[in-house]
C-alpha cells in the first residue's frame, strides 16, 4: 500500500491514516442510507459506478450468466434512488427505519490512488412492527483520488442462506 502515487503523500506514507479516512466515509454512507437521504447517498457514486448484490450464497457470480437480487451499472443506480424517493415506491412508502452497522474495515490493496476494501455489515429494517436483519461483507472499490471520495463499485454479499419474506427493498 506504501507508495501508491495515486494517493495524495500523507495517505500513501500512513497506511493507518488512509483506513481511517476510509472509514469515516463508510461511517457517513452508512449515515446517509439511515437517514434516507439517498439522493445524497448516490452523489457518493463516481460516474460509471455499479452497485451489485449477488444472489444468496454465491459470492463469486457474475452479473452476466445469474440472475441477482441487485445488479445496477450508474444509469440503474440513479433510476433505483428516483423510485426509491417517490410515493409509488410501496415497499418503501413509508419509509421503513433503517440502522447499517459496518466493522472490520480493511483495505486489502491500492492501485493507482483506488482502494479495494472489505468490511462486515449488518442492516436492521423495521416496518409495520417487523424488524428483518441483513449481513454479510462489503466489497468496495474506493477512489482515494478525489475529495470527497467516490464509489467505483459496491458488491454486498450476503452471508444469509435465504431472503425472508424474498425480497430487497432497501440498499443494504
Amino acid at each position: 500500500m506504501n507508495g501508491d502515487a495515486g494517493l495524495a503523500p500523507a495517505l500513501r506514507s500512513d497506511p493507518a491514516a488512509l483506513r481511517g479516512r476510509i472509514e469515516d466515509f463508510l461511517y457517513f454512507e452508512a449515515d446517509l442510507l439511515d437517514e434516507w437521504k439517498v439522493e445524497e447517498w448516490f452523489a457518493l457514486f463516481a460516474e460509471g459506478a455499479t452497485y451489485e448484490v449477488p444472489p444468496t450464497g454465491s459470492d463469486e457470480s457474475d452479473s452476466a450468466s445469474s440472475l441477482f437480487y441487485i445488479a445496477d451499472d450508474y444509469v440503474r443506480l440513479r433510476e433505483r434512488v428516483v423510485r426509491l424517493t417517490k410515493k409509488e415506491a410501496h415497499s418503501e412508502f413509508p419509509r421503513s427505519q433503517q440502522r447499517h452497522m459496518i466493522s472490520n474495515v480493511r483495505v486489502t490493496a491500492v492501485t493507482d490512488g483506488v482502494a479495494d476494501v472489505a468490511c462486515n455489515f449488518v442492516t436492521y429494517r423495521a416496518k409495520r412492527g417487523v424488524v428483518d436483519t441483513y449481513y454479510g461483507k462489503h466489497l468496495y472499490r474506493i477512489d482515494c483520488r478525489t475529495e470527497p471520495f467516490r464509489i467505483r463499485s459496491k458488491r454486498s454479499i450476503l452471508s444469509m442462506d435465504m431472503l425472508y419474506p424474498g425480497k430487497l427493498t432497501i440498499i443494504v
